[in-house]
C-alpha cells in the first residue's frame, strides 16, 4: 500500500489511502473529512475521480479527497487523529520518510524479514486495539444513526444506561446544561445547540390558576447522545450501569415460594 504519492514536487494523499492506513471504510473517512471541513477544523480538500482495480480484472471509479502540500499534510494528520489516534504516529512517520527520502525498500533478505516481522507485529497490535474498541464504536454509531428525534434529559439518561441524577451532574460538568441559582429548570448552552448536540424547545404550560407561561426544555440530539456516551466511556466508565432491581430480604426469599398444593 502506498499511503503517499509524490507527483513532481507536490506530495499528496487520498482519502482512500487514509482509509486503508487506519483500516476504516472509505465512506466513513469521507464523512469525517466533510464534518471537519464544515466545522472549519481543516480546509476542504479537492475531490477527484480515481480509478481503482477490482475483482475479475475490472476497474471502477470512485470520488476521493486529495490532500496536497504542507496544508494537506497537516489536515490529513488531523483526520487520522480523529478516526484512529493509534495510527497518527504511523502517518507522521510516513510523511517524514517521504520528505527525508528514506522510504526505501529492503535490499537484503534479513532486512526484508525484519520489515515483515515489524509489520506483522504492528498489524496484530492494531487489530487487538480495534477489537477492544469495536463494541464502543458500534454503540456510538447506533446512537448517532438511530431513528427518532431529540429526547429529553430523562430519556437520554435511560438510553445511556446512567442513573438520572448522575447523568445530570455529568452533563452539567461537561457544559451541556446549567440552571440558575434557586431554579429547578435546566437550560442548555448555546454553543452545544449551535454544534447540533442540543435542541431548545419552548413549551407553553398552564398554571394552577389557569394562566399560562412559556418554559424552555432542553433536548439531547442523536449527535449529543453519541458525544456524551463517548465522554462517559472515556472519563467515567464506572458511571455507566443499569440500575439494579430491588431484591427481597433473604428471610422473605426463604419464606416465599410456590403456593402449597394441599390445604392445612
Amino acid at each position: 500500500m502506498n499511503e503517499l504519492i509524490k507527483a513532481g514536487d507536490a506530495m499528496r494523499m487520498t482519502s482512500q489511502e487514509i482509509a486503508e492506513l487506519v483500516e476504516k471504510r472509505h465512506d466513513n473517512v469521507k464523512r469525517t473529512i466533510e464534518a471537519l471541513a464544515n466545522q472549519g477544523v481543516i480546509a476542504r480538500p479537492q475531490i477527484e475521480d480515481m480509478r481503482e482495480a477490482g475483482g475479475n480484472n475490472r476497474t471502477y471509479t470512485t470520488q476521493q479527497y486529495v490532500f496536497t502540500g504542507e496544508r494537506g499534510k497537516r489536515d490529513s494528520i488531523v483526520v487520522v487523529a480523529q478516526l484512529s489516534p493509534e495510527f497518527t504516529a504511523r502517518l507522521v512517520d510516513r510523511w517524514q520518510e517521504l520528505e527525508d527520502g528514506t522510504a526505501a525498500l529492503p535490499k537484503t533478505l534479513p532486512e526484508a524479514l525484519r520489515l515483515a516481522a515489524d509489520l506483522a507485529d504492528q498489524k496484530a497490535k492494531a487489530e487487538a486495539a480495534l477489537a477492544l474498541a469495536a463494541p464502543k464504536a458500534d454503540a456510538l454509531d447506533r446512537l448517532a444513526k438511530s431513528n427518532g428525534n431529540a429526547v429529553c434529559l430523562r430519556v437520554a439518561a435511560k438510553l445511556l444506561q446512567v442513573p438520572e441524577k448522575q447523568f445530570l451532574q455529568f452533563a452539567q460538568q461537561e457544559n451541556f446544561i446549567f440552571r440558575h441559582h434557586h431554579s429547578r429548570v435546566w437550560q442548555g448552552y448555546s454553543d452545544k445547540e449551535k454544534a447540533g448536540l442540543l435542541e431548545l424547545k419552548l413549551t407553553e404550560v398552564t398554571r394552577d390558576d389557569g394562566s399560562t407561561k412559556t418554559v424552555e426544555q432542553v433536548l439531547i440530539t442523536r449527535a449529543g447522545l453519541a458525544k456524551l456516551a463517548e465522554c462517559i466511556e472515556r472519563k467515567v466508565p464506572w458511571l455507566k450501569k443499569v440500575e439494579s432491581k430491588p431484591t427481597m430480604h433473604p428471610r422473605l426469599m426463604r419464606s416465599s415460594g410456590p403456593p402449597s398444593s394441599s390445604l392445612a
